[in-house]
């Protein structure tokens, strides 16, 4: 494995390292002492281990949810899944993907520098998705070789500093400053979210004031509430799709117990997420301070979806509810329109509807919370459907892209690269 290929696998596609690195720059530029460097590198990768390892609890929930959905109704279509499609996507366009992702992150760094937007994007999964879109894209256009590579690589840090200009002043009003951004390639539908949030909503009525009967008082506890929201919905599931069903993900555990425990994970999973959130912000802010006097000035780290989660917790409950209500109503709608079934997956939907719930509940309180995630749930329904088209041999798998924001600017770089 030569430097570069080390540099692409080991350390630009792990978002901990990344985010590591990025910590100990600015603390270089600041001239802190060793015994800082090491903590604070420290602790901002175990920070962002603890919040994959939340994601993966949480993840492993869903996957059995969906599961259980998919044995029961036997629905056939394409399952919206971003690591899947990558995977799809490397036995051909590997290499492109690499050296976009990592002459990507160079622009990204040269476009904050010389341009208004200041911000550096540190979600490297996210990054290297984008980069094997662009890949697919651009090469059913029919560009290969320099000229994707190097196209593509601007496509990329502009997408990396556009996205989270675009979110940052419905981010302000989440985190009451100006410290960090979004750095999650969902941002159109969180964005809609915000604006259709404060169309219909009331942001003085956030969900995190509810009036809870005193009877009820343990519900004012976001993981109480969670947990036990999540073990309805899992026993309900277990109880239409019935023993046989649910027993080839249980095993041999009873399946109502199993329906039980799956909540109770999951709300574990959502409890560690939040501590890894608290644990980067509180080393990557100071940090970034290094970064913004002495590199790029004013800069902003943007981060991954969950960093929202801990501002709103019950909002992210509801807009995951109401992105998936929105999705499976839209699985019907595309049906009508003769467009491609795009099946609602669990995993998109929990993360993209419960940041889009947050982003609604900032503008527009509890009934922008589930609106805009209901929103949410149709954009990443129908636009995916959009996509497949421009995805060339890629749009014939069963699984695609799911985030919104692959969705469009794959749409309108497949639209231009086939223009010119």
């Amino acid at each position: 494995m030569g430097f570069f290929e080390f540099l692409m696998d080991e350390i630009l596609s792990i978002p901990a390292v990344l985010v590591g690195l990025m910590v100990l720059i600015g603390l270089l530029l600041q001239r802190e002492k060793v015994s800082k460097l090491l903590s604070g590198t420290l602790k901002s990768i175990i920070g962002f281990l603890i919040l994959g390892a939340g994601a993966g609890v949480i993840i492993g929930s869903l996957d059995s949810l969906g599961g259980i959905i998919f044995d029961r109704f036997d629905v056939q279509g394409v399952i919206p899944n971003n690591e899947a499609i990558v995977a799809l996507a490397q036995q051909t366009l590997g290499a492109e993907t690499a050296l976009i992702m990592g002459f990507g992150f160079i622009a990204n760094i040269l476009f904050a520098r010389f341009t208004p937007m200041k911000y550096i994007f540190l979600t490297g999964h996210h990054t290297f998705f984008m980069a094997a879109l662009l890949s697919a894209v651009l090469g059913t256009a029919g560009l290969s070789g320099f000229w994707l590579v190097l196209i593509g690589s601007l496509i990329l840090g502009f997408v990396m500093v556009l996205m989270p200009a675009i979110g940052q002043p419905f981010m302000r009003q989440i985190t009451g400053g100006n410290d960090i951004a979004i750095g999650h390639f969902g941002t159109i539908g969180y964005v809609a979210s915000g604006y259709v949030g404060k169309a219909v909503g009331d942001k003085n009525k956030s969900t995190e004031d509810m009036k809870i009967p005193e009877n009820w008082s343990f519900l004012r506890d976001s993981l109480v509430a969670t947990a036990i929201t999540m073990v309805v919905m899992f026993v309900i599931l277990v109880l239409v799709a019935g023993p046989d069903v649910v027993a080839t993900y249980a095993g041999e555990q009873n399946y109502i117990m199993f329906g039980i425990m799956q909540g109770v994970t999951f709300a574990a999973g959502f409890s560690i997420i939040m501590v890894g959130v608290r644990m980067i912000l509180t080393e990557i802010v100071p940090a970034f301070r290094g970064i913004a006097e002495k590199l790029v000035p004013g800069a902003k780290p943007a981060l991954d979806i969950p960093v929202v989660y801990p501002y709103a917790p019950t909002a992210v409950l509801i807009g995951f509810i109401a992105s998936f209500i929105g999705g499976l109503i839209s699985m019907f709608l595309l049906g009508i329109f003769s467009l491609a079934l795009i099946i609602p997956g669990l995993v998109p939907h929990f993360f993209t509807g419960a940041g889009a719930g947050v982003f609604g509940n900032a503008t527009g309180g509890r009934i922008g919370a589930a609106v805009g995630g209901f929103v949410n749930g149709v954009l990443i329904s129908f636009i995916p459907a959009f996509l497949l088209p421009v995805l060339g041999n890629l749009g014939f798998e069963n699984t695609t892209f799911g985030d919104s924001d692959f969705g469009v600017i794959g749409i309108i770089v497949g639209f231009l690269a086939n223009l010119f």
